[in-house]
């Protein structure tokens, strides 16, 4: 979309800094919906600037006069967010020494911002949707329904959808939000505004600590537009300042610039990392060399049937040479790795891992001579080697929820894993019904 007088007028006004298609496209769709009292969901990822459309939204609206309060719903302590954002009674719990007005109660005629509403508990958005389906609620402690007059904008850098699926967010709530959607693109996609951004950051810092704005080489403009900039904008305003500050020289080289841009994140390569919209990914570098070690046991395992069939046939089956003849290559080229020393202990891992115990079932080559009556027979060992990962995950998950009487804060302490990792968890294998 082209940058239209009124586009280029509401970046004026809001200190609105880029001409990328993504970002005019959806200032277009604010400066629409702005005069109406229409539910806006900004949708982006963090850093990229979704306050700012709630503040461009609220200020081209008819309740620019009213009150404009951001709240970040993943700031505030579950067991306080209803009194913050609904007000409570004297007595209605431990410290309500006195009546309190909420948010929705002193914003009355305003814009609410609800930053972060994924964040939200599950408790909490029963009492929103009730906010935009009737403009009414209840303060805690309190059998009153009180009415308030408030717009509300709500951000969020996670995929609610996901979330609807998982059970962690209301569905009646994600479509009553969802009424305008606003997708803030990220930094990496907006081209020459990068650079554009960087010039405003270091004049405005220069002008304010009174030294000289820096300029960029050919070479570290290069190498500042090809950065991915995780962190998006807040991210390259303090890449912007620390250079003005740190660097003596003016003329900022392709050297200079790649010193202060993280070396894990400077690739324009893919890499495992969640990304907005696609759902949300668990991968971590713990699960991934879970999945190395098993691969390990399964080579084990193969061996075992390898020296078995020597010992008892004195060769090895050619079918099976055919099937196994990436192994049998790496048998004559290198010998079992040693495990990563990042890998946790048994007592650490909710997952079973290999250890030496398992080295006392496997028989070298060095000791077919001896007698093969003493021979074990392992080949139907395979079944019991190659244990379901969920089989195992499950019956952990429960143990340690059995063990803290099914209080997931502490059981998840013990898994080493995040309460709302084991939430989701205990939904999936239905664990709630085995209690």
């Amino acid at each position: 979309m082209t940058n239209s007088p009124e586009i280029q007028s509401v970046k004026n006004r809001f200190g609105i800094i880029g001409n990328a298609p993504g970002l005019n496209y959806a200032l277009n769709v604010a400066i629409q919906v702005a005069p109406t009292d229409l539910t806006v969901l900004i949708t982006g990822e963090s850093g990229s600037g979704k306050e700012s459309f709630s503040k461009i939204i609220h200020g081209l609206s008819h309740r620019k006069h009213g009150n404009f309060i951001a709240i970040n719903c993943g700031a505030i302590p579950e067991g306080t967010i209803d009194s913050e954002l609904f007000g409570h009674t004297k007595g209605a719990f431990t410290g309500a020494v006195d009546d309190r007005k909420g948010y929705f109660e002193t914003t009355d005629g305003g814009t609410i911002f609800l930053d972060e509403i994924g964040e939200m508990p599950v408790s909490t958005q029963a009492r929103l949707l009730r906010v935009l389906e009737n403009g009414e609620f209840i303060p805690v402690g309190s059998s009153k329904t009180k009415k308030t007059n408030v717009r509300v904008v709500a951000a969020t850098n996670v995929n609610l959808v996901d979330a609807v699926e998982r059970g962690s967010f209301r569905e009646d709530l994600y479509y009553r939000l969802n009424t305008v959607p606003i997708s803030v693109p990220p930094l990496r996609e907006r081209g020459f505004d990068i650079e554009l951004l960087f010039i405003k950051f270091t004049s405005d810092f220069a002008e304010k600590n009174r030294i000289s704005p820096v300029e960029l080489t050919e070479g570290a403009r290069k190498v500042l537009t090809s950065f991915r900039f995780p962190g998006n904008i807040r991210q390259l305003k303090n890449i912007a300042e620390q250079i003005t500050l740190l660097e003596t020289e003016r003329a900022i080289t392709a050297e200079v610039m790649d010193k202060y841009l993280p070396k894990h994140q400077a690739s324009g390569l893919p890499a495992l990392m969640r990304q907005f919209g696609q759902g949300n990914s668990d991968i971590s570098e713990r699960e991934i060399l879970y999945k190395v070690l098993f691969d390990m046991r399964k080579d084990v395992t193969e061996l075992k049937k390898l020296v078995y069939s020597l010992m008892k046939g004195g060769q090895v089956n050619q079918e099976f040479i055919n099937d196994h003849e990436e192994l049998f290559e790496e048998i004559n080229t290198s010998t079992l790795p040693a495990l990563p020393s990042a890998v946790p202990n048994h007592e650490e891992s909710p997952y079973p891992v290999y250890s030496k115990e398992d080295d006392q079932h496997i028989v070298t080559i060095d000791n077919l001579q001896g007698s093969r009556e003493n021979v074990e027979d392992i080949t139907h060992e395979d079944e019991e080697e190659s244990l379901s990962l969920e089989r195992n995950e499950h019956e952990i998950i429960l143990k340690a929820l059995r063990k803290n009487n099914f209080k997931r804060k502490y059981a998840a302490k013990d898994l080493g894993i995040s309460e709302r990792t084991l939430y989701r968890k205990i939904k999936q294998y239905d664990i709630e019904d085995e209690k």
